[in-house]
C-alpha cells in the first residue's frame, strides 16, 4: 500500500468528476438558448444515476469475477467486499480507491451520448435509455477491456483509459440514436448561431484540465508511466487544437474559438487509448492527424448523409477514439508499457494492429446492438422524442419549467 499512489489516484478520480460538469457546459454553450437548461440538465442528471448504479451494482458487473469474458457478477454488490486493503486490480491503493476512480468513468461516458440528441429527445426516455445503455452497454466493455479475463484484454488488444470503454462505445450508440430519432426540426435550414461560446471554452478548458486525470490515473500509480501519459496527452491535444485552426484559417481565413476548443478535445479523445503505450513523439502525429480525420468526417455525416448528430458525438469521440485505438496498434511499444505483449505496427510486427482492429470491431458491434436493445426497451415506456410544439418552444421549459435565461427588469424580487 502507498499513500502517495492512494493520494494521486484520488485527485485524478476528483479531476476526472469534474470532467462531466465541464461536458454541461461545453454542449451547454454550443445549443440554442432554448434548450441549454435541458442539455447541461442530461449531464448531470447521469451523475446522480451513474453513480447510484455503479455503486449497487455496476462496479460488481464490470470488475466483480469473470463470466465468459464479457461480464462480471454480484459479488461486490453495494460495494461489499470493497474497502480500505487494496484489491485484485491495484497493489499499492485501496480497492475503494480504485472503484471510486472507476466509477468517474462510467459517470462521463454516457454523458458523452447526449450531445447527440439535444433539442428533441424526452428527459424521461434519455433518463431510461441511459439506465439500460450502462448496463447492457458499459459495463460489458468495462469488463471485456478491463476486467478479470475479460475477452478484448485476453485477444492481446490494449486501451490505456478508454478509446474503446468510453469513446468509442459512446460515440457509435450517439450516432444510432441519432439516426432512430430523426432530425430536428428545420435542420436542412439551419438559423441559429452557438449560443455562449465562453461557455463552450469554459467546458473544454474544464474537460482538458480533468483529462490529465482521466489518462495519467489510468497508471494506477504516482510513478514514470503515469508522467509519461501526461506528457503524450498534452502533445497530443496541443498539436491537435493547432491544427483544427489551420483548417479553420484554410477554410475561412479566420481561426475560431469553438474550432479551437473543438480540436483539443479531439486531440485528448485520440490519445486515450495509447496515452500509456505510445512513444512520446508519435503524440504529435496522432494529435495532428485526428483534427482532419474528424472534421471532414463531421463535414460527411452532416452535409452529404443528412445525419443530425447534433454536437458531433460521433464525429468527435467515436471517430476520434477509433483513430486512436487504430494509432495505438500503429505506435505502441512495449518499452513503454509491458501490458502491450507486441510493439505496434511501424515497428514491424502486426499483432498489436490487428488486436486493436478486432478490438475496435467489437466494440462497434456491441455498441450498435445494444443501443438498438435500448431503444427498443424505452419505447415500451415513453416515447423517445418531444412533440413538435414542444420542439419549437424549446426543452427547457416543456421539459423542465426552467429557462436558462429569464427576462431581465432591473432587479430581482
Amino acid at each position: 500500500m502507498s499513500s502517495g499512489d492512494t493520494g494521486f489516484i484520488m485527485l485524478c478520480s476528483a479531476l476526472v468528476f469534474l470532467m462531466t460538469p465541464g461536458l454541461a457546459f461545453f454542449y451547454g454553450g454550443l445549443v440554442r438558448r432554448k434548450n441549454v437548461v435541458n442539455t447541461m440538465m442530461a449531464c448531470i442528471g447521469i451523475m446522480g444515476l451513474s453513480i447510484v448504479m455503479w455503486v449497487l451494482f455496476g462496479y460488481s458487473l464490470s470488475f466483480g469475477g469473470n463470466h465468459a469474458g464479457i461480464i462480471g457478477d454480484f459479488r461486490y454488490f453495494a460495494f461489499q467486499g470493497v474497502g480500505a486493503d487494496p484489491g485484485p486490480y491495484a497493489d499499492t491503493i485501496p480497492h475503494l480507491v480504485f472503484a471510486g476512480f472507476q466509477m468517474m468513468f462510467a459517470v462521463i461516458t454516457p454523458a458523452l451520448i447526449t450531445g447527440a440528441v439535444v433539442g428533441r429527445m424526452r428527459f424521461k426516455a434519455l433518463f431510461l435509455f441511459i439506465a439500460f445503455w450502462s448496463l447492457i452497454v458499459y459495463y460489458p466493455m468495462a469488463h471485456m477491456v478491463w476486467g478479470e479475463d475479460g475477452f478484448l484484454a485476453a485477444l492481446g488488444s490494449v486501451d490505456f483509459a478508454g478509446g474503446n470503454v468510453v469513446h468509442i462505445s459512446s460515440g457509435v450508440s450517439a450516432l444510432v440514436l441519432a439516426i432512430c430519432l430523426g432530425r430536428r426540426r428545420g435542420y436542412e435550414h439551419p438559423s441559429y448561431r452557438i449560443h455562449n461560446i465562453p461557455f463552450v471554452t469554459l467546458g473544454a478548458s474544464l474537460l482538458w484540465f480533468g483529462w490529465f486525470g482521466f489518462n495519467a490515473g489510468s497508471a494506477l500509480a504516482a510513478d514514470g508511466l503515469a508522467a509519461h501519459a501526461f506528457m503524450t496527452s498534452a502533445i497530443a491535444s496541443a498539436s491537435a487544437m493547432l491544427i483544427w485552426m489551420l483548417i479553420d484559417y484554410l477554410k475561412s481565413k479566420k481561426t475560431t474559438l469553438v474550432g479551437a476548443s473543438t480540436g483539443l478535445v479531439v486531440g485528448l479523445v485520440a490519445i486515450t487509448p495509447g496515452a500509456g503505450f505510445v512513444p512520446i513523439w508519435s503524440s504529435f502525429l496522432i494529435g495532428a492527424l485526428v483534427s482532419p480525420i474528424c472534421y471532414f468526417t463531421v463535414v460527411l455525416l452532416k452535409q452529404k448523409l443528412k445525419i443530425d448528430d447534433a454536437l458531433d458525438a460521433f464525429g468527435c469521440h467515436g471517430i476520434g477514439g477509433i483513430w486512436g485505438g487504430i494509432a495505438t496498434g500503429l505506435f505502441g511499444k512495449t518499452s513503454v508499457n509491458s501490458v502491450a505483449r507486441w510493439n505496434g505496427l511501424v515497428f514491424g510486427d502486426f499483432h498489436l494492429f490487428t488486436a486493436q482492429l478486432i478490438s475496435i470491431l467489437v466494440t462497434i458491434a456491441v455498441a450498435v446492438c445494444g443501443t438498438l436493445i435500448c431503444i427498443g426497451i424505452v419505447r415500451i415506456f415513453t416515447p423517445l422524442r418531444v412533440d413538435v410544439s414542444a420542439e419549437i418552444s424549446g426543452l427547457d421549459f416543456s421539459q423542465h419549467g426552467e429557462n436558462a435565461y429569464p427576462s431581465f427588469n432591473g432587479f430581482d424580487s
